[in-house]
């Protein structure tokens, strides 16, 4: 479900009410690949059926750290192609070129950040571990990305 930060709360709340665990995994998700895939399906696992939440940066933040011409997917589309990866719950758009307001907002009890990171490189960790969350790193191997897939698609034309 694509849906409002206050919405994304609101099924955070439900989770804890049920017991069970609430993750947060974020990115720009730009012309969505295997790996991309993988992180989600990896964070989805680290909930043991729990609730995955994942924010997607907007046009605006991702255009701010990735440069002119991306995205190349306009957010909503980019939120919609997320959400129908198999057990993710809910998508959030989100401005901030970080995630932490939304991490603040939410106060999952996992941050869930692909192995391009590692626990002690995230730039949220401290404001997770703040409010009693945990980071941690999934997904495979950092060998996809939508820079390459991006460089190899022109390198066709």
């Amino acid at each position: 479900m694509i849906c409002t930060l206050e919405q994304a709360v609101a099924a955070r709340e439900e989770a804890r009410a049920r017991g069970v665990l609430c993750a947060v995994a974020n990115g720009a998700f730009d012309l969505l690949h295997v790996g991309h895939v993988r992180y989600l399906l990896a964070a989805k696992e680290l909930t043991r059926g729990g609730l995955l939440v994942v924010g997607v940066n907007s046009d605006v933040s991702v255009r701010a750290s990735k440069g002119a011409g991306r995205p190349v997917l306009p957010e909503r589309e980019r939120a919609e192609i997320v959400d129908a990866v198999k057990g993710v719950d809910c998508v959030v758009l989100f401005d901030e070129p970080a995630a932490a307001a939304l991490l603040e907002a939410l106060k999952p009890d996992l941050h869930v950040k692909g192995t391009d990171y590692t626990a002690e490189s995230v730039p949220e960790r401290e404001a997770v571990a703040g409010f009693g969350g945990r980071t941690v790193i999934a997904g495979d191997p950092k060998d996809h990305s939508t820079t390459d897939l991006i460089a190899r698609l022109k390198a066709l034309l």
